[in-house]
């Protein structure tokens, strides 16, 4: 009696189609997509995490660029440009209150214009000096060589 079982260990494994292929490669490369995608959002977060004032200078600039493409309509002007003039004023005002600070503490300390000016001049004076002194011992030095 002949055994009614097909003997598939003799048979070879039928050829996949280009179908399977392509799901199979489409698959491998949608998971190496999401790991990469994961590694990355860990590692963004982490240096985010380190340094926050990273994120908060990308969210200016990006805003200053996002501000910059968007058309400025003529009713946002008229509302914003009393608030753009008080930054404006403000910012200079600050920075005028921090340079007058600034030369009052210099001026504190001695340093200022004249006083600069004065070392300057005992500077340039201690050059000549040295200069002259130098010149006055190479041409003694030469005489006595003679």
């Amino acid at each position: 009696m002949t055994d009614a079982t097909p003997n598939t260990a003799a048979r070879p494994a039928p050829k996949r189609s280009t179908i399977e292929k392509t799901y199979d490669k489409a698959a491998k490369a949608i998971d190496k997509g999401r790991k990469t995608a994961l590694k990355t959002a860990r590692s963004t977060a982490e240096s985010l995490e380190a340094n926050p004032m990273t994120l908060l200078a990308g969210g200016i600039a990006l805003g200053a660029v996002i501000g910059a493409l968007v058309p400025r309509s003529e009713r946002e002007g008229k509302l914003l440009a009393p608030v753009g003039k008080r930054i404006t004023d403000t910012a200079g005002a600050a920075a005028k209150a921090a340079r007058d600070a600034g030369k009052a503490e210099l001026d504190s300390l001695g340093l200022n214009k004249a006083a600069a000016r004065d070392q300057a001049g005992k500077l340039l004076g201690g050059v000549v000096k040295a200069l002259a002194t130098a010149g006055a011992a190479a041409a003694q030095t030469a005489k006595t060589k003679e």
